[in-house]
């Protein structure tokens, strides 16, 4: 077993040291970064804190829309060919002129994205809700792999049971001989994913600021003047390697 903490968010100003500017590169040559211009960020007791008043829009692709302000890990993390890969950390999720009893009118994320398979693990925390994402998606400038399945999807499972505005702890693990995701809140299982279709192979990390909107045939309508706050301490990352005979 391998144990990693990843932090070190007194580098975030650092780019691409530990943590770099979430995005994509667009077919014109620009770069769509996920970052709120008038975000407050703050790293304080090694926990990074994010206050964004929200103003990001994109008109015409549904996933350059949905995250604000977001940070991806510099490094890629290898899933192991036999085992599972975990990552844990603690959130605090705080929103202010979000519509009531609305998750996805902002809310604070962790999301683990394999950039080889269009893969994402995630999960999303509100005032008083909180989620689990699985989905196969496709993200600007990634090949997804082609399946007899249903190619795209994302299903979210929202619940209450948890802690609202306070700290809460959340672990993902994914086992790849399995093709198998566990999700896990305050260290309950809160949901098993099974018979994932595609195998993943490696997680850059992601810690955002989010909405979730469909657009309108008139373009973005995530953006009405409210502000998330964010706080995310440091990641643990658990690679286990089981052999054949002891699965």
């Amino acid at each position: 077993m391998e144990k990693r903490v990843i932090g070190d968010f007194h580098t975030i100003l650092n780019e691409g040291e530990v943590w770099k500017t979430g995005g994509f590169a667009l077919p014109d040559g620009s770069f769509w970064a996920y970052r709120e211009p008038n975000a407050v960020v703050i790293v304080r007791g090694g926990i990074l804190y994010v206050r964004a008043p929200l103003s990001r829009q994109h008109h015409q692709v549904q996933i350059l829309d949905n995250a604000k302000h977001m940070y991806y890990s510099a490094e890629e993390f290898d899933v192991p060919e036999a085992g599972e890969i975990s990552f844990e950390l603690q959130i605090r999720a705080r929103t202010s002129g979000t519509a009531p009893g609305d998750l996805y009118d902002g809310y604070v994320s962790l999301n683990l994205l394999d950039f080889t398979t269009g893969a994402a693990l995630d999960f999303f925390a509100g005032n008083d809700t909180y989620a689990t994402v699985y989905g196969i998606l496709p993200f600007p400038g990634v090949t997804v792999p082609e399946t007899d399945r249903t190619k795209y999807f994302c299903i979210f499972r929202e619940d209450t049971d948890f802690k609202p505005r306070e700290f809460n702890t959340y672990k993902i693990t994914y086992h790849r001989g399995k093709d198998e995701a566990v999700f896990f809140l305050n260290g309950r299982e809160v949901r098993r994913e099974t018979g994932i279709p595609v195998k993943l192979n490696k997680f850059t990390v992601a810690l955002g600021i989010m909405t979730e909107k469909d657009l309108s045939p008139e373009g973005s309508v995530s953006v009405h003047g409210q502000t998330v706050i964010g706080e995310w301490t440091p990641v643990t990352i658990t690679t286990s390697t089981i052999t054949t005979s002891e699965e």
